[in-house]
């Protein structure tokens, strides 16, 4: 299963590494794989998770969520 999330705040490859390392760290989620200029982070999820869990943890990492599909 793969989400996409709207993020804004990430402004760099750094900004990006850190959005995925906090997603990374739910048991869920198998891979994330963001993207500054498009402000969009892909995550390929192992087993189902809420958006609620995927918001928290990026916007615990700085950045805003938007919408999630």
């Amino acid at each position: 299963m793969e989400k996409i999330m709207n993020v804004t705040g990430m402004m760099c490859p750094r900004c990006e590494a850190r959005a995925q390392k906090a997603l990374e760290a739910l048991p869920e989620v198998e891979k994330a794989v963001a993207d500054h200029n498009a402000n969009k982070i892909v995550v390929t999820l192992k087993a189902s998770v809420s958006d609620e869990a995927l918001k928290a943890a990026v916007e615990g990492a700085g950045y805003q969520v938007g919408e999630i599909k």
